[in-house]
């Protein structure tokens, strides 16, 4: 068990089972960004005067931090983003040009679906198997010299499946492929190494991470991004400007323009530590602890059908109850002061594969416990009780 809890601002009387949507923060985190608008704030890579020096080393050696998480091969594959949505869009827009074919699958966010679709990309579909996998053996068919990127999520926001990413990437590369890796809802959850998945290409955001809002990573490999033109044009992305002509800087900076989200930054360099100091394989554990007590009591009750059953899942489940709304369920379990996600999820078109109208998903971190998991258990068959009378 991991004894956390009190590294949270946490109601007692309150569950919070929504950290897939958005991860509460450790006071570390809170402290740290406290403490760089009181005392340390000031501008990066502009100013000469102490303030900006040391805001820009402490925000540089957070991209450093962000290598050694990932494994990346340099600093210089790290670009700070504003998230997951903003990286996907990134990619879209510099790596993919209009009828290039883009393979993507039915269990997608809506983030990694329209940024391709809004680049006029030729889309292929993955589809997935009633236990919310994907069919592999169709990706394998899908997958031709033609090919321009697979972009798949790691780990799915509804689904909870845990995608096998090192045997897609290869399948991907013997082509010519490349692959963009959804890692939102894993890099916190579980070791990851772009280097041993060979990935082309990974986000993420830092508010699912125990992080703050706003920032988020995109790792490429640098061949790629040295490729890669620039997606918005301001300061600090450029070598020289004239009114005629403009030169750029090379990766990483040439895809941050504009004075950056500084603290945020400073921000997720306290999660990446916090994470680390609990070690994410540990964190995996606790969390699947979690998962299997969750998942083994929710089977035994009456007309509840879990959506997304693959023996590699995450630390997240989803489901719906016959003859209920997921809305219904969701109101009267907050009235408990118990937090869950209800709706489609961000992901439409799994919910129409599974011919469901809505969801309601709980998902885990190390701050929630087997006690919570049963007083939800506990509270969700009053709350079906009520509803079913």
């Amino acid at each position: 068990m991991l004894d956390v809890r009190e590294d949270f601002f946490l109601d007692e009387g309150s569950i919070y089972f929504d950290s897939a949507a958005t991860s509460l923060k450790p006071k570390s985190v809170i402290a740290a960004i406290s403490h760089f608008y009181s005392y340390e704030y000031g501008t990066v890579h502009r100013g000469i005067y102490q303030r900006s020096l040391a805001s820009t080393a402490k925000y540089s050696q957070v991209r450093q931090q962000v290598q050694k998480f990932l494994n990346a091969a340099s600093p210089d594959e790290i670009v700070f983003t504003k998230g997951t949505t903003d990286g996907l869009n990134l990619i879209a827009n510099t790596w993919v040009q209009p009828g290039d074919e883009v393979i993507i699958s039915e269990m997608e966010h809506h983030s990694n679906i329209v940024p391709w679709q809004l680049r006029g990309a030729s889309l292929k579909i993955v589809p997935i198997t009633d236990q919310g996998e994907l069919d592999l053996n169709v990706l394998a068919r899908l997958i031709t010299s033609r090919t321009k990127l697979v972009s798949l999520a790691h780990i799915s926001n509804s689904l909870g499946t845990c995608n096998p990413m090192r045997e897609i990437i290869d399948m991907a590369h013997r082509v010519g492929a490349k692959v963009c890796v959804d890692g939102a809802q894993a890099v916190s959850h579980l070791p990851v190494d772009v280097q041993a998945l060979d990935a082309d290409f990974y986000v993420f955001s830092g508010h699912k991470m125990m992080g703050p809002t706003g920032v988020g990573i995109l790792y490429g490999k640098y061949a790629l991004l040295d490729q890669m033109p620039p997606y918005q044009g301001g300061g600090d992305m450029i070598q020289a400007v004239g009114l005629d002509q403009t030169t750029y800087q090379r990766p990483p900076l040439r895809f941050e323009a504009g004075t950056p989200p500084i603290a945020q930054v400073i921000g997720l360099g306290a999660a990446i530590d916090y994470i680390e100091s609990l070690g994410r394989s540990a964190i995996a554990a606790y969390e699947h602890q979690l998962l299997e007590a969750a998942t083994e009591q929710l089977t035994q009750i009456p007309g509840l059908r879990i959506i997304g059953t693959a023996p590699q899942k995450g630390a997240i489940i989803s489901f719906v109850v016959e003859g209920l709304h997921a809305f219904d369920i969701g109101t009267l379990l907050d009235t408990h002061h118990i937090a869950v996600r209800t709706g489609h999820l961000c992901a439409q078109p799994t919910l129409r594969r599974f011919q469901v109208p809505a969801l309601v998903r709980l998902s885990f971190a190390p701050y929630n416990t087997l006690a919570e998991v049963d007083r939800f258990v506990t509270t969700l068959q009053t709350v079906i009780k009520n509803l079913s009378s």
